[in-house]
């Protein structure tokens, strides 16, 4: 009896996500077709063949749709921190491929996500502005953590607040790279990633879970 009613909650719980998944999709179609302003929920309903309270029962507003789609570049770059190898790079290495991944994940769509941002940043949108600043910082943290950065106390706020800038201009200046692949974007991060690895040499000497730290010697590796 326990496992059927376990098999339900299972299968429940694949169809909610199913469905959050085609409101995704089914938003990032219609603004592809016109733009993420003129995107209505309805519309959004409308399209699926679904009702308006199932749209609700998935994202209390269009807001929340834009988090579901940067939350999937968020789950890209987690698993790519979990590819072989990705361990043995340096922190800089690590972070550079992880940016990058994430902002991969973006890309067939980068229109509508330019868009998306942009909207957040109008005046009138006040509201929203508080929360895009933690979803950024949300982001910032899985970077971190994916990336084994172990900085604790004021070394850790600084590496936060630099590890933050870095992200966000490179977020801007990937949303309007031409190049093929974005490779400009690429050596954009490098290029500050360096920066910060240097600094961060400067000021603390002896690298620790910072910019700086290298990949442990083959022997530890193997010892590990």
């Amino acid at each position: 009896m326990r496992s059927g009613m376990a098999q339900r909650q299972k299968t429940a719980t694949a169809g909610h996500d199913e469905l959050r998944e085609r409101i995704v999709d089914a938003a990032i179609a219609l603004a592809e077709r016109d733009s993420w302003e003129a995107v209505r929920l309805h519309d959004v309903a409308d399209s699926l063949g679904v009702t308006l309270d199932e749209v609700r029962r998935q994202f209390r507003e269009k807001e929340d749709v834009v988090d579901a789609w940067f939350d999937r570049a968020d789950a890209a770059m987690l698993r790519e921190s979990e590819a072989p190898g990705f361990r043995e790079l340096t922190p800089r290495e690590r972070i550079h491929r992880l940016i990058l991944t994430w902002l991969r994940a973006l890309a067939p769509h980068r229109k509508v996500t330019r868009q998306m941002i942009y909207g957040k940043l109008e005046p009138g949108h006040v509201h929203i502005l508080f929360p895009g600043l933690m979803r950024v910082s949300r982001t910032v943290q899985w970077v971190r953590e994916a990336a084994h950065r172990d900085a604790a106390y004021v070394r850790r706020a600084l590496e936060e607040t630099g590890l933050t800038t870095i992200y966000l201009m490179t977020f801007f200046h990937w949303m309007t790279d031409d190049t093929a692949g974005s490779e400009a974007t690429g050596r954009f991060l490098d290029g500050w990633l360096g920066l910060a690895e240097r600094l961060d040499r400067a000021v603390y000497g002896t690298p620790r879970g910072g910019a700086g730290e290298a990949p442990p010697p083959p022997a530890e590796r193997s010892a590990g």
